[in-house]
């Protein structure tokens, strides 16, 4: 039923919805990660009408779809649809989206009736305060702009992240942690979240290159994210960029692999079509801005964050960029405590394989509505409209990772990283009250420790620590297992 139903019976170039809508011969309402299952009594009628306001009743609002479905019907077409119930509440949804959609007025006169709906219904997905339209009669509480919407499912995994409000959890912890501590932390977990940032994207840079990144990090949420600072952002990413043509692609991308004997690409994710960059950019930047006062802050993140790396704009830098963004809205809409970096790319790379499946989530079933042809480089040359894919996606998925790596990121990787500190203090307490041995000879005791589930190796006995007699090492064994370990 509904919008699966009118995709297969028009044959609209989109992906079917993730969650599809069907009749059951048994008297029971349910929902699985797959389906929507409706009693008989939920049958609507076999017509083209009948089928929206089943699908705006009880699948939400699909723009991809509107988008697609208008640019399939003539002007005489949507007027005839309008017709069956000019008042009525699915009939002005359907108004309001194919004007606001295709930048064309219906010769239809402005409703003078009092009643204004809401276009979405935030049982079923996430909406903002909204906007009225008294031609429609309809309260604009999309969440983003025309150029640039995606929409967020309101699932009961997100409903429970935002009531566990992780943000105040993570707040209370770092409460408790005296403030040397927590400056050593933060320091850590700056180079930790840059280095992991890196080796998501299969690179093990030296670390004053993730250094370098890590400043930038640090500095996310304190310069508005416009075009200008998202090139300036790349040229500290790319350390050399001699072989690459820097700032937004002037020519096709993908992601993928190439083909070992013929070189032919073989894409795994093909970006936005370069002509449509600009655009796309600027209608993300503008739907942040409409998001960034009031819209839940990682609901927003993933929204801009996972929009940015779907276009991917630039021919490298684009996966490091995607993490800054995140990085950017969560310390602009203060998820995250000020002066204390939040490592979300150390979840992101511990989660590395449900990364990859939300990002093919979005991907993998589009590559069969994307024409396109290998150039004599090797690449990929779209061949036709794209835009719409890039701007009208659902983003529920990427949200729920996302929620699921911040909520890991509050409960497991900052307080990890603070309690080392604290070990790593009273065992070098216990060091210097018994032994006074130089801060870099402990650094390298602990390793050996580390490496060695609490015990030194012959090796080190005999060599690095030779001084130490063998009572004093069983007692250094004893104490870093007492402090590290609790055994």
């Amino acid at each position: 039923m509904g919008y699966a139903a009118i995709i297969e019976t028009l044959q609209l170039p989109l992906p079917m919805p993730d969650t599809l809508a069907v009749i059951s011969e048994k008297n029971r309402k349910y929902t699985t990660p797959v389906w929507r299952v409706f009693t008989p009594k939920h049958q609507p009628e076999e017509t083209l009408y009948k089928q929206l306001v089943f699908a705006l009743k009880y699948e939400g609002i699909h723009l991809l779809f509107f988008k697609k479905l208008f640019e399939k019907l003539s002007k005489k077409d949507i007027l005839a649809l309008l017709r069956v119930e000019p008042k009525g509440r699915y009939s002005r949804k359907i108004w309001f989206l194919y004007e606001w959609l295709m930048h064309d007025k219906l010769d239809i006169p402005d409703l003078t009736i009092k009643e204004a709906v809401p276009l979405i219904d935030e049982n079923i997905q996430f909406a903002i305060r909204g906007t009225s339209s008294p031609r429609h009669r309809i309260i604009n509480n999309l969440p983003g702009t025309v150029d640039c919407c995606p929409l967020i499912f309101k699932t009961e995994k997100l409903k429970a992240h935002i009531a566990a409000n992780v943000s105040d959890q993570q707040n209370a912890f770092l409460k408790k942690v005296h403030h040397d501590v927590l400056q050593r932390a933060s320091s850590f977990l700056l180079l930790k979240d840059s280095k992991a940032s890196f080796t998501i994207e299969g690179e093990q840079p030296p670390n004053t290159r993730a250094a370098r990144w890590g400043k930038a990090i640090g500095q996310a949420g304190s310069k508005a994210l416009s075009q200008e600072e998202l090139k300036r952002l790349q040229q500290i990413v790319i350390e050399n960029g001699r072989f690459l043509e820097m700032g937004f692609r002037t020519k096709g991308g993908f992601v993928g692999e190439h083909d070992r004997i013929s070189g032919e690409p073989l894409p795994e994710h093909i970006s936005a079509r370069w002509q449509d960059i600009d655009r796309l950019i600027d209608g993300l930047l503008k739907t942040y801005e409409l998001l960034e006062p009031d819209f839940d802050a990682v609901l927003t993140a993933s929204v801009v964050a996972f929009g940015f790396v779907f276009i991917h704009p630039f021919e490298d830098g684009n996966g490091r960029l995607h993490r800054y963004i995140i990085h950017h809205v969560l310390a602009k809409k203060k998820f995250a405590r000020q002066g204390v970096i939040f490592p979300i790319s150390a979840s992101i790379l511990d989660h590395i394989d449900d990364y990859r499946k939300v990002l093919e989530a979005y991907s993998h079933p589009l590559l069969d509505f994307i024409q396109w042809k290998q150039t004599a480089d090797n690449n990929v040359e779209v061949m036709n409209e794209t835009i719409d894919f890039y701007r009208y996606f659902d983003a529920t998925k990427q949200a729920e990772f996302l929620y699921d790596c911040a909520a890991d990121t509050i409960q497991r990787v900052i307080p990890e990283e603070v309690n080392y500190i604290i070990r790593y203090d009273a065992f070098k307490k216990y060091i210097d009250n018994h032994f006074e041995m130089p801060d870099k000879l402990l650094a390298t005791l602990i390793r050996f420790l580390e490496q060695h589930d609490g015990r030194l190796s012959k090796r080190a006995k005999e060599k690095e620590f030779k001084m130490l007699s063998e009572k004093e090492c069983k007692n250094i064994e004893a104490k870093f297992n007492a402090i590290f370990t609790g055994q």
